[in-house]
């Protein structure tokens, strides 16, 4: 099957590498000729385990091509899909002009039936008026019985497992009022349900409002178990012993109940805010929302509030090693992780910074640039040489396995502010440590 994809950042570019891997002809278009460049040589502009090498592959067997000419790809496609970036405003909503850029460009291109499938995250309605936008730019070319389906078809990848989680999902999400487009959409995904149906058909509205309930029910587990973990610490309970005994009933389960230093990344943080600014349209008092991004705001300042209690209320001329810089292990996406907010605190209170992360070195150096204050090293051991305190802002796996006798002697006042609770408390304080975990070692 023919299909094309308009956008190649995170979303576009998974689902055209998988696509493509399956068997289909997939043409990628960007509006930026010197990405589609880097594309056509295989360089991917993000870190995602496995992606380079199914990109590498899909190209060598001429599956997968990419272009910046619009017209030939609305040519290519008999299934469009749109992928393209959908940043906040200042208010929270949710920007869906590159959204609707690309549906007037399908308009004006089209010559033939299409399925034009909006898999970008969009408010709700988005979908409609991708319809409506194509609408009119046919009616101004003089075509307007030419005809064609629309199809929400939301995304739920998880950064650092998004081949696996696009491959293997639970569910594929389709909003659609079209037998037609439901015939297409089965035809596309036929890779994914030889062994098990995962397409759960819905209306359109339904299907947009489905990926920012997931999000907001996913954000909401994060905040709760965070506001359990700051109960906890100071009850002088352990919220590692609770989460397993919550955890145990089906009815909860263990996903997304890990207490830590609060959540980021390119979705949840924006998604919920979208999803409040909707409920605000339609004059319902999203109340619940709020208080989700609410703690999880006050949980980004945990961190350096802990090592202001453990190293005292004057950190200037101080050096803090900092261990993980993206919001998540396996990738190096570092949009609203915890660890800026920690970096730009340490930096105002004076503080120089020594900090290690596996893949997002350049992300950071991208971000804040050159500054005296602020040591960007290659090793996990470099970046704790000669600080006087660890803070630990990502679960990357090489930060659990520590020899703690080595790390005691690289930190002058053997402090460990673990945001993630890596380490088990009592083994921490026998090694002479002063640990301050997430609801469990010693109170803040």
């Amino acid at each position: 099957m023919k299909i094309t994809i308009f956008g190649t950042g995170y979303v576009g570019l998974v689902a055209a590498a998988c696509l493509a891997d399956a068997g289909h002809q997939v043409m990628c278009v960007d509006a930026i000729k010197s990405k589609i460049e880097d594309l056509k040589s295989g360089k991917i502009p993000f870190y995602e385990p496995g992606l380079d090498i199914l990109v590498s592959r899909n190209i060598m067997q001429e599956r997968l091509i990419f272009t910046f000419d619009a017209a030939a790809g609305v040519k290519h496609g008999r299934i469009l899909f749109i992928s393209v970036g959908t940043p906040a405003t200042e208010d929270g909503t949710a920007d869906v002009r590159h959204v609707l850029d690309v549906a007037q460009l399908i308009g004006e291109h089209m010559d033939d039936y299409k399925v034009v499938v909006v898999k970008s995250t969009v408010p709700v309605g988005t979908t409609h008026n991708v319809r409506s936008k194509i609408d009119e730019a046919l009616h101004r070319r003089g075509c307007p019985d030419l005809p064609f389906g629309v199809c929400s078809n939301p995304e739920f990848l998880k950064e650092g497992s998004a081949v696996q989680d696009f491959t293997k999902s639970a569910r594929i999400v389709l909003g659609t009022d079209s037998e037609r487009v439901r015939e297409f959409m089965c035809e596309c995904y036929a890779p994914y349900i030889r062994k098990l149906d995962k397409i759960i058909f819905m209306d359109i509205l339904s299907a947009e409002l489905t990926k920012y309930a997931a999000n907001a029910m996913l954000s909401a587990k994060i905040s709760f178990i965070n506001e359990i973990a700051n109960l906890a610490e100071r009850l002088g309970a352990d919220v590692e012993q609770v989460r397993k005994g919550i955890g145990s009933d089906p009815r909860i389960g263990y996903e997304f109940i890990y207490p830590g230093c609060g959540y980021g990344g390119s979705c949840f943080p924006k998604d919920l805010r979208a999803l409040i600014r909707t409920a605000e349209q339609v004059k319902h008092e999203p109340a619940l929302f709020r208080a989700v991004e609410e703690v999880n705001n006050r949980q980004k300042r945990v961190l350096f509030e802990k090592l202001r209690k453990a190293l005292g209320e004057n950190l200037s001329g101080k050096t803090i090693a900092v261990w993980g810089l993206a919001f998540k292990p396996n990738t190096s996406d570092m949009r609203e992780a915890p660890s800026r907010m920690l970096l730009e605190a340490l930096w105002k209170a004076g503080a120089h910074v020594q900090a290690y992360d596996p893949a997002a070195i350049k992300e950071a150096e991208y971000i804040y640039g050159k500054r005296d204050d602020f040591r960007l090293v290659n090793t996990r051991e470099a970046a704790v040489t000669a600080a006087d305190a660890l803070v630990i802002c990502t679960e990357w796996q090489e930060f659990r396995a520590v020899d703690l006798e080595w790390l005691r002697s690289q930190l002058s006042q053997s402090v460990v502010v673990d945001g993630r609770n890596l380490f088990d408390p009592h083994e921490m304080k026998q090694a002479g440590f002063r640990y301050y975990a997430v609801g469990r070692g010693e109170n803040c």
